[in-house]
């Protein structure tokens, strides 16, 4: 698995835990991420 996979991999998996959480703010807190990063990640995504 490349550097870049990893890194997709993490970034759908906060989208996944927010889901899931049905809290933006906790899953942010819980895997390191500002929500700014969430928003831009879910825009992205």
């Amino acid at each position: 698995m490349t550097t870049e996979q990893k890194l997709i991999r993490n970034k759908m998996g906060l989208l996944e835990l927010a889901a899931y959480l049905r809290n933006v703010s906790e899953a942010c807190r819980v895997m390191g991420y500002s929500r700014d990063t969430f928003y831009r990640i879910k825009r992205a995504y």
